[in-house]
């Protein structure tokens, strides 16, 4: 597109204050602006502060009726707590169509450990096990053994499942992504079936409207949230690279898609449970969830808005609906988020069309900007602009067939949220838990572990329990690492 063509659609938008250091600009700097340009869709951006503003308009008039929040419906729940009945049969009809090669995996892993005291992203995160694994390689080898797994089960060749492996970082952590990857070998995984894509960004905005600039040729942006996940499924992969997420899943002929989080420890990556179950009830898009610890615990919850599957912050509902039960004695608000999706292939497809009708999350903050008339850098001492943030559960209104899957916390939900020390979601908890739950391993294949024992167990040898069968009858009285079933009898 022409410089003028840029200029004169900005100028429809009412953004054509973007070109106010135009001429004193060098060649090299309005290329660069020109290519940022072009990148943006303005008139999106546009409808987004529309949006997102008149929402929050809506909310907050006194006379505005919010639809009324209920608990789920039961027919939208399914529990591996209470009723593990249909478990296998989910499990068999998941490995099944892993060995197909019909599953992938998304992983949302765009933020850095900043919190944690790290610069780096998120999954490269050591929580202190004997191995040192990182999260990143805990995952991987998770993917690697249920590969095994479902061959073994389903009598296929060795080496001939696969489970496409699609990273999603963001503008600051790709690079250390890639880079980590790299090095580590993929941990064991084939390079090209692990797919690294990037989260969008959108311009920050003035409170009236006006997409602000941070340098006279660079337009002001931040993440969009992990909701950005679906429009970054749409996009290049890179610039050199015009594949898409979306046009590598159909390549690849996937049909299910398991979504989650970098930051938690326990989780079951393409878990064929989960998988399994959403098969079984023919749904497009799904969320696993835990038991609420207590009513007061700060957690959102799947429930219902309306007529429709949302996920309702903790602050939107009162003491009386969080202390409510049902007939069975259990929190009639029970469903826990932990950011964990099953999708449809075609659901996910189906996301753009509707996507418009998004209301995008408001994070008014203190943006650094360019003066219009000085061109002078400020740095505001009080929120003087917005950014817009979606969150990866707001296509839940949008689906019309919705399953909860309700699964313990001790087996899938340790995250990593917060610094060593804290004493809740930090490090130290994140490996209390994953090795308890490796002692749990031992034990239910009929093991003795001594108090004071802790054996780490590798994926690569177990993915949920599965493989153990040698153990029975035997003790363990010495810590240490299994990197395979027979490091095990070391630890006698």
């Amino acid at each position: 597109m022409s410089v003028d063509a840029i200029r004169n659609k900005y100028k429809a938008a009412g953004q054509d204050h973007l070109f106010t250091f135009w001429d004193k600009l060098s060649e090299q700097d309005r290329a660069s602006l020109v290519r940022q340009l072009e990148s943006i869709d303005v008139d999106r951006v546009n409808r987004i502060y529309k949006k997102a503003v008149g929402t929050e308009k809506e909310d907050n008039d006194p006379k505005h009726v919010a639809d009324p929040i209920e608990p789920l419906p039961m027919d939208a729940c399914e529990s591996v707590v209470h009723h593990p009945d249909n478990e296998q049969a989910w499990r068999r009809t998941g490995l099944e169509a892993i060995s197909r090669g019909e599953v992938a995996v998304l992983l949302l892993a765009g933020g850095q450990g900043t919190r944690l005291g790290s610069s780096a992203p998120k999954g490269c995160y050591d929580i202190g096990l004997p191995s040192h694994k990182t999260l990143f390689q805990l995952q991987a080898e998770r993917i690697a053994r249920l590969q095994t797994v479902a061959e073994k089960e389903c009598k296929r060749p060795a080496g001939s499942v696969i489970i496409p492996w699609y990273v999603m970082t963001s503008g600051p952590t790709r690079a250390d992504t890639e880079a980590f990857f790299t090095k580590n070998k993929y941990f064991g995984l084939t390079s090209k079936n692990v797919v690294f894509f990037e989260q969008g960004t959108l311009p920050c905005m003035t409170m009236e409207g006006k997409i602000m600039l941070d340098s006279p040729s660079h337009v002001a942006v931040a993440p969009d949230g992990n909701g950005g996940l679906y429009a970054a499924t749409r996009a290049p992969l890179s610039p050199s690279d015009t594949r898409s997420v979306l046009s590598d899943l159909e390549q690849r002929k996937i049909r299910y898609i398991h979504c989650y989080c970098v930051d938690n420890c326990l989780v079951k990556v393409a878990d064929p449970v989960f998988i399994g179950c959403c098969i079984h009830k023919q749904v497009d898009c799904a969320a696993k969830v835990v038991p609420k610890a207590s009513p007061t615990e700060s957690v959102g919850v799947l429930a219902r808005r309306g007529d429709k599957f949302s996920v309702v912050e903790y602050s939107e509902i009162s003491k009386e609906q969080a202390e409510r039960r049902n007939e069975s004695g259990e929190l009639a608000f029970n469903a826990g988020n932990i950011v964990n999706h099953f999708y449809t292939l075609n659901f996910l497809k189906a996301v753009e069309a509707f996507e418009d009708d998004f209301a995008f999350h408001i994070a008014r903050k203190k943006i650094p900007y360019v003066d219009l008339q000085t061109g002078e850098l400020n740095k505001p001492s009080k929120p003087n602009g917005m950014k817009f943030e979606m969150f990866v559960f707001d296509v839940f209104p949008f689906t019309e067939r919705f399953a909860v899957l309700e699964v313990t916390r001790k087996e899938e939900f340790s995250p990593l949220k917060n610094a060593p020390g804290t004493g809740s979601d930090d490090p130290d908890t994140s490996r209390r838990d994953l090795l308890a739950q490796h002692k749990r391993f031992l034990v239910e294949a009929g093991a003795t572990v001594k108090d004071g024992v802790e054996i780490e167990v590798s994926p690569l040898v177990s993915y949920a329990g599965e493989g153990l069968e040698h153990v029975k009858g035997k003790t363990f009285t010495k810590s240490g690492i299994a990197s395979s079933v027979e490091e095990l009898d070391a630890l006698l």
